[in-house]
């Protein structure tokens, strides 16, 4: 059988929250996703034996930890297949960037391998498994414009976004998930949900419902990331400079966007950081499409 070729998109957090801890060592959130025209691409075939993972960077491992040999193998246990796959990832997405690459890559894998091995798994059963992966797992099977709560596996699809242009600015640093959401500076939000939503999250909610995706903008990880690394502060203060309608980080970072409303514009103040990895995107209404 041929190879069969995927495209897994990257995702922006318009809003994120953060709440309290759990008692199962996860923090609630409140986000609104959304996927953007930056993708990777995945390639499977069928092979005789085992997981073969292959990735055009080498600085990405290509072993067991790798989220798309992780998720290989998880589909491949619980379908009880006993024949091999062969995967080749081509990485466009930067890594650790706050852009869910990886849990692109995993989302696209479930998926290619439900087609590969014909296993007429519904959305729901790969669900389940894209939660074990991750929290923006089960988000990157779905993609286009979705409000999360809980750990963010509490879904709600949202009518699509008119499309909108997004200036990403990608600084080479580290910054773990798991720092951030521990960091000493980080503010909570205290409110209390009603109906699973805080006030704060309802309200930004019907901002995006009425079209002003620039009134609802936020990351509250900034708080103490920000502290961290201060050239992020200064990354969004110059995208609004430059004439961008509102600017956040995305996740936990350390990539940061600013929102635009055309192409055009988009690109020339793109072009105004030199000696910084910077892309031009789109929104998009998907997660993983088969090429």
């Amino acid at each position: 059988m041929p190879s069969l070729s995927y495209r897994s998109y990257g995702k922006v957090n318009l809003y994120l929250d953060i709440l309290d801890r759990r008692a199962d060592g996860f923090t609630n959130i409140e986000t609104v996703l959304q996927s953007i025209d930056l993708w990777d691409r995945l390639e499977v075939r069928k092979a005789t034996s085992g997981i073969a993972l292959t990735c055009s960077d080498p600085t990405l491992g290509a072993g067991p930890d790798n989220l798309v040999h992780r998720a290989a193998a998880l589909l491949r246990k619980r379908a009880n297949i006993q024949s091999g796959v062969a995967l080749h990832l081509e990485k466009n997405l930067p890594i650790a960037a706050g852009l869910a690459g990886g849990s692109g890559n995993a989302a696209a894998t479930l998926i290619a391998l439900n087609d590969l091995w014909e296993l007429g798994w519904d959305i729901r059963q790969l669900r389940e498994l894209a939660l074990e992966l991750g929290s923006d797992v089960p988000f990157c099977l779905v993609g286009g414009t979705v409000a999360a709560t809980g750990r963010g596996e509490k879904m709600k699809i949202l009518p699509p976004m008119s499309t909108r242009w997004l200036v990403l600015v990608h600084p080479v640093l580290a910054v773990t998930a798991g720092h951030a959401y521990g960091h000493p500076e980080l503010t909570r939000n205290r409110h209390v949900p009603v109906d699973g939503m805080t006030l704060p999250f309802r309200k930004a909610l019907k901002q995006l419902d009425q079209g002003r995706a620039e009134d609802m903008v936020f990351n509250r990880m900034e708080s103490g990331i920000f502290c961290d690394h201060p050239e992020l502060a200064e990354i969004k203060d110059h995208l609004m400079t430059l004439g961008c309608s509102a600017s956040a980080m995305s996740g936990s970072g350390p990539t940061v966007f600013g929102l635009c409303d055309d192409k055009t514009k988009a690109r020339s103040i793109a072009k105004q950081f030199t000696g910084i990895r910077t892309s031009v995107v789109c929104t998009v209404p998907f997660g993983v499409l088969r090429e």
